[in-house]
């Protein structure tokens, strides 16, 4: 497909080269680069992609999607540079585009909150598929698309797995997917660009506050009611303290 048309969604600047050339696939994992990818350079907390632009290149990348400025070495003469506000939010969008926007054809649901999402997701995809719904599963445990099983290493996966396991599930049929959306999902945009059909929170408690996932309870608070902000229908449980926090804005 053209480049362009995986940037469709995206608000950016063109560095170097022409957004009017074919690609083949969409990469974050550097290693994994082949000729004639899209790489998305992915600021995380133990590795920057920016640092392995000239390897890509030289593997025959023709695209890089950059946040931070890099130097355009004669490595990287001959690739195209496009720059964004946040490489994260551009992985979502363009790995939707990249799978033909799946989402829009699945009835979507997702369970956020501190505690009960692995158990409220079975529950409603056992309801749905006890009417004879076929539905999908993603969330900490495992993803289940029809009969195949696959094993989480995350709550929430990387947008690309995301937008990827959607994909499959159209492919098979399905009609629905009920997922766990976690604060660290919402926070990572992994979930961005999915607007969820309907939208539902558990629970808030004081956990996951640190240096390594939220600085504070507020700023937990404040990623949990991203959900709603992206979901047609909102369903609370009232019976929290803190539901305030979420349903502010």
């Amino acid at each position: 497909m053209l480049l362009k048309q995986l940037l469709e969604k995206l608000n950016y600047e063109l560095i170097n080269g022409n957004a009017e050339i074919s690609v083949n696939e969409l990469v974050y994992d550097s290693r994994k680069v082949q000729p004639m990818d899209v790489f998305v350079c992915i600021k995380g907390a133990v590795s920057d992609g920016h640092k392995y632009a000239k390897d890509v290149a030289i593997k025959g990348a023709a695209a890089i999607i950059i946040q931070d400025d890099i130097d355009i070495t004669p490595e990287l003469s001959n690739t195209t540079i496009i720059k964004t506000s946040d490489t994260r939010l551009a992985l979502a969008n363009m790995s939707a585009a990249f799978f033909g926007y799946p989402a829009t054809k699945l009835f979507t649901i997702g369970i956020t909150g501190t505690k009960g999402k692995t158990t409220t997701t079975y529950m409603v995809r056992d309801i749905l598929e006890a009417c004879n719904i076929k539905t999908g599963l993603i969330g900490t445990i495992q993803t289940v698309i029809g009969d195949e099983v696959i094993p989480s290493m995350n709550t929430t996966p990387e947008s690309y797995k995301v937008q990827e396991y959607f994909k499959k599930m159209v492919d098979k049929g399905l009609k629905c997917v009920v997922m766990e959306v976690s604060s660290q999902a919402l926070m990572l945009h992994r979930t961005a660009g999915i607007n969820f059909d309907v939208g539902v929170f558990t629970n808030l408690e004081p956990d996951h506050i640190g240096p390594n996932e939220h600085e504070s309870f507020e700023h937990y608070a404040e990623c949990k009611s991203m959900l709603f902000k992206q979901s047609r229908i909102g369903v609370v449980n009232t019976d929290c303290e803190h539901l305030d926090l979420i349903m502010d804005n």
